[in-house]
């Protein structure tokens, strides 16, 4: 009897455990953790957060390695020490979880025909966002950089050449984004595009002005004269400001800019440029005082005062009243401020710099005035009369270096593209910073977080060794 009791509870064990995980997957599923995600909502997360994050990376960073802002305190950064980010200077997390993101959404445009509306678009914005990524490091992780849970997690760095030329690279995938979206004749419409509301049309033009950004900023090093001329011929790029590739920030939270949100001591950290001062100055700009504001102790209303970048907060008691801050669009009205991935205006200073190197076949003086018109127009400030008849004016001394540094100027809201810019070009002219902590030389590229070589130290010394030691002073592929 003990034996047959003892077997008929095993065997209600056995049965009750065989009930209990037949339907185990199915009872273990976490309704609120999906397994998979829609592309619409992948694509609205990488578009905003891509360009939230990197707007206030811009403002907190970019703007004190362009010379823009002047940082008070915490400014080891703006003193050149790029391994040490405090308020910003840390952009290879933004850059990678967005790229990651972005090649999720591309994966399920390829594999699945109901997704393939997606698939231009994710094309283009890797491209974008891979170029923001080797402009500023140089070799990156890239071919193995983006698999996530499905890929290694000790990815080689791919050579910036093969970033922008290989198969797979940037300019590859444009001429693919474009393709697909040209090619695409499902009814499907795009989801989740905060960008340009659905609009293809829209994306095509994106990716034709990206075509030109990255064909300029790769010319010292080819031939790309004709796919220039070809593609201003085309007319397709973006021609209006109404046609930008920008998304609005709002007055009010989750989506405000960022410096709207965070304590008054941060904001009051960073305070006009010397180097912007004296530019904006120099040439009667108004948007001086759309940027920037009066400084506390001026006696008169509209006076400004700019710092020299770099000060040793240690040894320079720096009196905040005398400097002027950032004006009220960053903080109290940030409704004004866009999210910036591209503008008309930046294209036309790109094919004005094309037309007075001789690249492409057209009249500089015309391209570049109206891409001074749309920039005044993009900061919502009049153009004076005389503006380009005199200070501004496109024959006024170097015409490229006048090219260029309007670029600049508008670029504010993407400092570190005006750092790039710089780098590739010489201009603006910005100057030695007061207390530099890298030998007084403008650092050429941002050095990789101390997290590469803890994580993938294999594929980081490689990389390390081809600049240097990781040197900030080391050029990249097209400036070399």
């Amino acid at each position: 009897m003990k034996y047959i009791k003892s077997y008929l509870s095993l065997t209600f064990v056995l049965v009750f455990f065989a009930s209990c995980t037949k339907d185990f997957e199915e009872i273990n599923t976490n309704p609120n953790q999906p397994v998979s995600v829609q592309p619409s909502l992948l694509l609205r997360q990488v578009i905003y957060d891509y360009g939230e994050q990197m707007s206030y990376e811009g403002f907190t960073a970019g703007d004190l390695l362009g010379q823009y802002r002047t940082a008070l305190d915490f400014n080891l950064f703006d003193r050149h020490d790029l391994k040490s980010p405090q308020l910003g200077g840390n952009p290879w997390p933004i850059l990678y979880t967005n790229l990651r993101d972005n090649e999720e959404i591309l994966r399920l445009a390829q594999e699945n025909p109901t997704f393939a509306v997606y698939e231009g678009p994710a094309r283009i914005l890797k491209a974008y966002m891979a170029g923001a990524l080797t402009d500023m490091f140089g070799d990156v992780p890239y071919s193995q950089g983006f698999k996530g849970k499905i890929g290694t997690v000790t990815p080689v760095y791919d050579a910036q050449e093969d970033i922008y030329l290989a198969e797979g690279g940037i300019f590859d995938n444009l001429e693919k984004g474009i393709a697909a979206i040209e090619d695409y004749s499902g009814t499907i419409p795009l989801e989740g595009d905060i960008l340009f509301d659905g609009d293809l049309e829209a994306w095509l033009r994106f990716a034709r002005s990206l075509q030109i950004k990255f064909l300029i900023r790769t010319s010292s090093v080819r031939d790309n004269a004709s796919a220039l001329q070809s593609l201003f011929d085309s007319n397709g790029f973006i021609r209006e400001n109404v046609q930008n590739a920008t998304f609005d920030f709002n007055n009010g939270e989750p989506n405000n800019f960022r410096l709207a949100r965070l304590r008054i001591g941060d904001f009051n950290n960073f305070v006009l440029s010397e180097t912007m001062e004296e530019i904006l100055t120099d040439l009667n700009d108004p948007r001086l005082s759309v940027l920037f504001r009066p400084f506390s102790n001026s006696t008169s209303a509209q006076e400004f005062n700019g710092l020299l970048n770099g000060v040793d907060a240690t040894q320079n008691a720096v009196v905040l009243a005398d400097y002027s801050l950032a004006g009220s669009i960053f903080r109290e009205s940030t409704s004004a401020l866009d999210a910036n991935f591209m503008t008309s205006w930046e294209t036309y200073f790109l094919l004005a710099e094309a037309a007075e190197r001789g690249l492409i076949s057209a009249d500089a003086q015309d391209l570049y005035e109206t891409g001074v018109v749309h920039a005044f127009e993009y900061w919502n400030t009049t153009l004076p009369a005389d503006y380009l008849l005199a200070e501004g004016a496109y024959g006024n001394g170097n015409p490229l270096e006048n090219i260029i540094t309007q670029k600049w100027i508008a670029n504010i809201i993407n400092g570190y593209e005006g750092w790039i810019e710089y780098r590739r070009t010489g201009f603006p002219q910005l100057k030695t910073i007061s207390a530099s902590l890298n030998n007084d030389l403008i650092p050429v590229r941002m050095p990789y977080p101390a997290e590469e070589q803890a994580l993938n130290s294999v594929n980081y010394e490689a990389a390390a060794a081809k600049t240097d030691g990781n040197s900030i002073n080391s050029p990249v592929w097209w400036d070399e």
